[in-house]
């Protein structure tokens, strides 16, 4: 684990980062892979890739990503579930397995109507039933004895399912995209525990953290890991950084998904929850994350006017000052 260090005794926390930062189509794999050994090199535990239509396959990527790496964990965030079969998910999750070592943690979610519905062409119909059947499905498969089944309202299946050297890999844990209670709900009950984006302190105090910690115990669950995602820049100029963060989040006003988890924190302007400023001020609030129940942390570096590149590498860098080497 990455100690975050405060004042005091310091403070436990894993922290990853995205892979390709917010422009993943502007990258090749060779520099996916070069970023990722820096990240281990650095001291981050885990590297996600986030699932961007028009970018590469994250499957595909990320067998590249772990022949380039030996320790660090990798995951998705997250795969939608509606265009791909539970059978395929399985089958290309654990390709990622066995290229990696049981390095994968496998993020799914039933993403937006407007990516559904607009660019895929499929219904967008009950996403929480939908993804608790496909869950159910994906579990199934990763049991990894020789069969692969579902039977429900989406999917009706049944059929040989392996992979080769299946006794050498483990089922890959999977995190839900979850902001909304009845999501939340089904990740605690059911998952290994989720993925969050935009939740600010007082959304993971009072709405995210307890509902999906409740459902866990309830269930008779470990404690699920929470995953909290979010943009991110290193820079003097606190007022500035967020002034450019309300024109590049801007339309995170206009998806209902994310005005709900906006809605539940103290602010429903993305660029008062994304972290921003010196590195102490992002310290400290990542800190009081920690403090709420916080697992894990995912920067996704987003670049400030002038030169890009070099606020990118400034933001990077400092992140990985908060890591252990």
């Amino acid at each position: 684990m990455a100690p975050v260090v405060g004042e005091g005794e310091d403070i436990m926390m894993r922290l990853g980062m995205f892979l390709g930062e917010n422009a993943p189509n502007d990258r090749t794999l060779a520099e996916l892979a070069e970023q990722a050994t820096w990240m281990e090199r650095k001291g981050f535990d885990h590297a996600w890739l986030p699932y961007v239509p028009w970018s590469f396959d994250p499957f595909v990527a990320l067998t590249v990503v772990a022949a380039a790496t030996s320790t660090i964990e990798l995951g998705t965030a997250v795969v939608p579930t509606y265009p791909f079969h539970p059978m395929a998910m399985a089958r290309s999750a654990l390709t990622v397995q066995a290229a990696s070592g049981n390095r994968l943690s496998l993020g799914i979610g039933p993403s937006h109507p407007s990516v559904i519905e607009g660019m895929y062409g499929y219904s967008y119909a009950r996403p929480r039933a939908h993804t608790a059947e496909y869950l159910g499905a994906l579990q199934r498969a990763f049991a990894l004895d020789g069969r692969a089944e579902a039977h429900g309202d989406f999917f009706d299946y049944g059929g040989m399912f392996s992979v080769p050297n299946p006794h050498t890999l483990r089922s890959p844990g999977v995190l839900i995209a979850a902001l909304a209670p009845k999501m939340l709900q089904l990740a605690g009950e059911h998952a290994d525990g989720t993925l969050l984006w935009l939740a600010d302190e007082t959304a993971l105090a009072t709405h995210a953290i307890p509902l999906i910690t409740r459902a866990a115990a309830e269930a008779g669950r470990p404690t699920p890991r929470i995953v909290s995602c979010m943009p991110v820049a290193v820079c003097d100029d606190e007022a500035a950084g967020r002034e450019h963060a309300a024109t590049m989040y801007a339309a995170y006003r206009s998806i209902p998904t994310y005005q709900r988890i906006l809605g539940a924190g103290a602010s429903s302007n993305p660029e008062d929850v994304v972290l921003v400023g010196p590195i102490d001020s992002i310290r400290a609030r990542l800190e009081r994350w920690q403090e709420l129940g916080v697992s894990d942390v995912v920067f996704s570096p987003f670049p400030l006017p002038g030169n890009r590149r070099e606020s990118l590498t400034r933001t990077r860098e400092e992140l990985a000052s908060l890591c252990s080497s």
